[in-house]
């Protein structure tokens, strides 16, 4: 799908995109070894702190202020319970800290996460992983980076000598983990092992790294995944919806892979979650 968005504005909204990750980062780099207060959304382990709210709020309003034409998607500001409201218009989708469990226990693995979409389509991507100091960029059509050297995905094409990403996710629905469980014992038995980061952007990009070769997910949100969408894609992997079809940003659920051959290989193994949208 083409977009039209010039060269000029992309470049714009990138260097805007990038200095409110910066921002951000000095945000959770003070506040991640410091006492937080805590609460609880859809579960005991569905996390949100007072600077998720904050580094959102900050967005928001430089979003507002700088582009008021332009609409936002925000992991804290989002309806419980509604979808949504993801239009062709220029949208900003933010998770301001991606692996709050991490962030609230300390473990450094804790991203900002933002992906500016036109037409439906990603069109800018930016992790920042402030503690690891690693920023990691896309633009389509430009490829991805990481601290401005280009990075590519490791083209692995068997499932039996890649390490594959799972995470358990924040439901504690029984049928659900239940499901998760069956997943990650046929990821194990098929491959060289599995891991989780804790934060659906940094799993992406692991793969868009070559660190790791494949991640699916289910039950994420599309402020996880927008971002490293954009940056697997940039840095030559497949990302898809688990089943094998299109990815469906608002449909909760991510297979990412090196390549399509490896894709398909994880997706035939999986038992697969419908989950409401978002």
């Amino acid at each position: 799908m083409s977009v039209s968005v010039s060269e000029q504005q992309l470049n714009e909204w990138f260097d805007s995109a990038l200095c409110i990750a910066r921002k951000a980062g000095v945000v959770i780099r003070d506040a991640l070894h410091k006492e937080k207060s805590v609460e609880t959304k859809i579960s005991h382990a569905d996390l949100v702190t007072e600077s998720d709210r904050a580094v959102e709020k900050m967005v928001m309003d430089f979003v507002s202020s700088k582009y008021p034409s332009h609409k936002f998607i925000g992991e804290e500001s989002a309806v419980d319970g509604q979808p949504c409201k993801y239009t062709n218009d220029p949208t900003w989708i933010v998770d301001p800290i991606d692996g709050t469990t991490n962030f609230v226990h300390q473990i450094p693995e804790v991203s900002f996460s933002l992906g500016i979409a036109v037409n439906k389509q990603i069109v800018i991507g930016i992790v920042y992983v402030p503690e690891h100091e690693k920023m990691y960029t896309a633009k389509r059509g430009k490829g991805a980076f990481c601290n401005g050297e280009k990075i590519s995905v490791n083209k692995e094409d068997s499932l039996k000598d890649a390490v594959v990403i799972c995470e358990g996710g924040n439901s504690r629905d029984p049928s659900v983990l239940k499901t998760k469980m069956r997943n990650m014992e046929a990821i194990i038995s098929s491959s060289h092992g599995i891991r989780a980061y804790g934060s659906a952007a940094i799993d992406m990009c692991k793969v868009a790294s070559g660190c790791c070769e494949a991640y699916s997910e289910y039950g994420i949100h599309c402020w996880d995944i927008a971002a490293g969408q954009i940056i697997v894609e940039e840095a030559g992997g497949v990302v898809m919806d688990p089943a094998g079809g299109n990815l469906d940003l608002m449909s909760r659920r991510v297979l990412c892979a090196s390549t399509e051959s490896l894709a398909k290989q994880l997706s035939a193994i999986l038992t697969h979650l419908d989950l409401q949208r978002d």
